[in-house]
């Protein structure tokens, strides 16, 4: 392999980046956008839940009740004085989450040390909206009774009732339970696969439609200084976004970093590595920009977001998508991100997904390589 031929294969490569500003912009610009637009708009967090209260009660008692909702940070009343009319009417409308109706003899019930049960009405088309919101309520519910059992048997000269069980949860890594702090690391991933596998899809291809490739052909370069000069191109512009991804995540959204940036750079240009490799294979397969860029669509993008734990819980996907999943280097890549970015461990950790990474590049690189020299000779 010769340096100089090398270094203009990736001068030239620069060149052209260089050249295509608008092209060059949309790099740039486009993981600062995702995480803008998935940083604030995307969360998994439920609070400020739209309730109905329906008191039919209206007695002191109901209303300490009511204060419990309107006092949590999980719940906003809309309306006070509605009815089963009015539940219907902004579930319907979609201004209203969860209806709580309070029933007419709740005070005489409470004050007689009788059962008495308050009505939950949940809006069920999100269905995991609805379940947590209803858990929500029916905690708080819970936690209420129990109070007023409490000062009941204190009024009797019993005192106070002691559970037999006390539970005392401790939330590790993620002490506020932000949606936000484990969306942008993963978001990393999807930006980098997408950008990676995009961009290099594009490169060979092109040549071949601009004709441009014959003149090199014409040259002494091989297919590995070809593959490695353009790759390197592309690699600055990725860890470049990486880069920005990296300080937008921790400077605007205040994402923790607690591992090791050498580790998080070294694992990110892995992966960007196979990322690059495999855009530059399929350009070398199709031949085609428009057959490439949707090839590199569908199997750089749909996989990085769907099925890499980004958003979606792999545990809860089938068994058979479950093991699919594990061809898929997104999400090893997102298990580093999370553990280098939330808890802070090392590579005697995530040595494992490492290895896979670097098993991937290797891999795609061999093939891409092949594949280049069977195309140019």
């Amino acid at each position: 392999m010769s340096w100089r031929r090398f270094r203009a294969i990736f001068h030239k490569e620069a060149l052209h980046i260089l050249r295509d500003w608008r092209s060059l912009m949309m790099a740039l610009a486009v993981p600062l956008l995702l995480l803008l637009l998935f940083g604030y708009a995307l969360t998994l967090d439920v609070d400020r839940i739209p309730t109905v209260i329906y008191d039919q009660n209206q007695t002191p008692q109901s209303r300490e009740l009511v204060e419990r909702f309107q006092g949590s940070r999980f719940f906003q009343i809309v309306e006070r004085q509605g009815n089963y009319r009015e539940i219907v009417r902004r579930i319907d409308h979609g201004s209203a989450l969860l209806g709580v109706v309070i029933p007419q003899d709740y005070a005489r019930r409470v004050e007689a040390n009788e059962d008495v049960a308050v009505q939950l009405l949940v809006d069920g088309s999100d269905s995991n909206t609805a379940s947590i919101a209803a858990g929500y309520a029916e905690a708080l519910i819970l936690a209420y009774s129990t109070e007023l059992r409490e000062r009941q048997l204190v009024r009797r000269g019993v005192g106070a009732l002691k559970p037999p069980i006390e539970t005392r949860a401790r939330v590790l890594y993620n002490n506020e339970l932000k949606s936000r702090n484990f969306i942008v690391p993963g978001l990393i991933a999807v930006i980098l696969m997408i950008i990676a596998a995009l961009l290099t899809s594009l490169t060979i291809a092109r040549e071949w439609e601009n004709g441009t490739m014959e003149q090199l052909l014409s040259t002494p370069v091989r297919p590995a200084e070809l593959l490695l000069g353009k790759l390197c191109a592309y690699f600055v512009l990725g860890m470049a976004d990486m880069a920005i991804s990296l300080g937008v995540g921790v400077g605007v959204f205040g994402v923790p970093m607690r591992g090791s940036t050498w580790l998080l750079v070294g694992t990110s240009g892995l992966f960007l590595f196979g990322a690059l490799c495999w855009g530059i294979l399929l350009s070398t397969v199709t031949r085609s920009q428009l057959l490439a860029y949707q090839a590199s669509l569908l199997s750089s993008f749909l996989p990085a977001f769907l099925l890499s734990g980004f958003v979606f819980a792999i545990e809860n996907m089938p068994f058979v998508i479950q093991q699919f999943t594990r061809i898929v280097p997104a999400r090893y890549f997102v298990a580093i991100l999370k553990g280098i970015f939330l808890k802070g461990v090392g590579m005697e950790v995530l040595w494992a997904q490492a290895l896979f990474l670097l098993a991937y590049a290797a891999l795609v690189f061999t093939l891409a390589s092949r594949k280049m020299r069977q195309k140019i000779a």
